[in-house]
């Protein structure tokens, strides 16, 4: 029997994780002088109550989502993916030679090619650590961790040598064709002379990672390999058992996780900087092993989580250029939020499943 409910599981741990999170980060908010209520208000009304505030809270979220349900396919196969980062960078670069070197007609079309080379080259930067994990015994973390450091100096290489325009100081690729260019909310929902989603960058691929969240919970829960997968995560004996090939599932567990950090440069690359950039994933490969900690590894957990993270970096801009509160202070508050809902999970989750036990014996006594 379980210990707790699954609602409770997936929602009552997270928030109240989230609400202590909170509760420290009014603390450190406090100790440098600052009000915490004020600086919770402006975070709302720069990232929420403003069209163009939530244009930039969607951008963040669908790079969130993104590498959140990268690392959560991996956790589903109990291994952790730690180079998201990496499969993003060289993601970009698969993105960037097909709207350079393609002429496409449209950017429907141009999109269209451009997922298939992002999913492709940051699948392809996935498939040499799931090869040795899977037939040499190396541990994903470490082969993962290597490969960020590996896929940077790779992009800084050839964005300087090979890719940056004739006369260009900037290690960046020249301006995509216009054809390429993706619509912004702006372009699909703002009438005629309307200020609705000004400057921001949200776009098209905001819906992308949505459908991705409907993909992964149809490849998951109702696919064979969805099922071999969590098998697997849950048991490798069991699985090979059963005939499951352990090698088979890490390698394709692998390379879906790092084809979904790959899609995340359509948002970057595609949508929002129309060039390729030297740091265009700004850590977000990163931030997808917390939104998928806190998502639980489910697609519904992973978007809000996303939305989480996506306001905390738009209302964490805003206090740095309203207040006096520094923009590292906004990493404080995220490592906080990571701290409780990853590190410190237990500390929730142990009392809830006794408060939950203790109920339950009452309940039957009764």
């Amino acid at each position: 029997m379980d210990k707790m409910p699954a609602w409770a599981d997936a929602v009552l741990v997270p928030l109240i994780s989230i609400l202590l999170a909170a509760i420290l980060s009014a603390i450190v908010i406090l100790a440098i002088g600052e009000n915490p209520v004020d600086a919770f208000k402006l975070m709302v009304d720069g990232a929420l109550m403003r069209s163009s505030g939530w244009g930039y809270t969607l951008y963040y979220t669908t790079n969130f989502i993104f590498t959140g349900l990268c690392v959560a396919v991996a956790f589903h196969a109990k291994m952790f993916n730690i180079g998201g980062e990496g499969q993003a960078m060289i993601g970009g670069l698969g993105v960037a030679l097909a709207c350079l070197f393609i002429p496409f007609p449209h950017w429907s079309v141009a999109l269209f090619v451009a997922m298939l080379a992002g999913g492709a080259f940051g699948a392809a930067w996935a498939l040499i650590p799931s090869y040795l994990q899977a037939k040499r015994g190396s541990h994903i973390v470490i082969t993962t961790i290597m490969f960020n450091f590996i896929a940077a100096a790779v992009l800084n290489y050839v964005l300087v040598n090979l890719l940056r325009p004739t006369g260009a100081m900037d290690p960046a690729t020249a301006t995509f064709p216009a054809a390429t260019h993706l619509p912004t909310f702006q372009d699909m929902f703002a009438p005629e002379g309307s200020r609705l989603f000004r400057g921001s960058p949200a776009n098209v691929t905001f819906f992308l990672a949505v459908l991705a969240c409907i993909g992964f919970w149809f490849l998951i829960w109702r696919t064979k390999l969805g099922y071999e997968i969590r098998a697997f995560g849950h048991s490798e004996s069991a699985a090979k058992y059963a005939g499951i090939s352990p090698v088979r599932i890490t390698i394709v567990s692998m390379l879906i996780s790092g084809g979904l950090a790959g899609l995340m440069a359509l948002n970057t690359t595609m949508g929002e900087a129309e060039r390729l950039v030297l740091n265009a994933t700004e850590g977000a490969g990163f931030i997808g092993i917390a939104v998928a900690l806190m998502g639980r590894s489910h697609p519904v957990g992973v978007f809000l989580a996303a939305l989480l993270f996506g306001f905390l970096y738009q209302g964490g801009a805003e206090l740095a250029l309203w207040t006096n509160i520094p923009r590292e202070l906004i990493t404080v508050i995220q490592a906080l939020v990571i701290l409780f809902t990853g590190a410190l999970d237990n500390m929730v989750r142990m009392p809830l499943e006794k408060l939950f036990l203790g109920m339950r014996r009452n309940g039957q006594k009764g």
